[in-house]
């Protein structure tokens, strides 16, 4: 019993963190123009859908890396994005459709590819 108990206070607490995160990267997305609030959301959307189903566990999206992102209404089309995970960068392509305000993702499809040279970093504006 203890152990069920253990178990569901970790996952309760779990909960609670993510909600307070989520909260603040709402705030934080509230303040921001529409077109940087459609980028930050969709980044943010590809670092939880590649580590969610990925062995990758990215720590920072950028959806115009090696070529500009495309918008157009509530969707945006980034073919030269790429996502930072663990000390590496690889390419990543994605198309994203939020809500009208681009507060919330309503379909995200992406494809992660392959890691982006050292050498190329500076030239796509990426950091270690």
């Amino acid at each position: 019993m203890k152990t069920v108990g253990l178990a569901l206070a970790v996952t309760l607490l779990a909960t609670v963190h993510v909600v307070a995160g989520d909260t603040r990267f709402e705030r934080s997305l509230r303040n921001l123009d529409p077109s940087a609030r459609l980028e930050q959301i969709c980044d943010y959307t590809a670092m939880l859908r590649i580590r969610a189903s990925t062995p990758f566990r990215p720590d920072r999206a950028v959806g115009s890396a090696s070529s500009p992102a495309k918008a157009a209404s509530n969707m945006l089309v980034a073919n030269g994005a790429a996502f930072r995970s663990r000390k590496k960068w690889y390419r990543l392509s994605y198309t994203c459709k939020t809500t009208p305000d681009r507060m919330k993702v309503l379909a995200f499809d992406y494809k992660t590819g392959p890691e982006i040279p050292e050498e190329k970093w500076n030239t796509y504006g990426l950091w270690r």
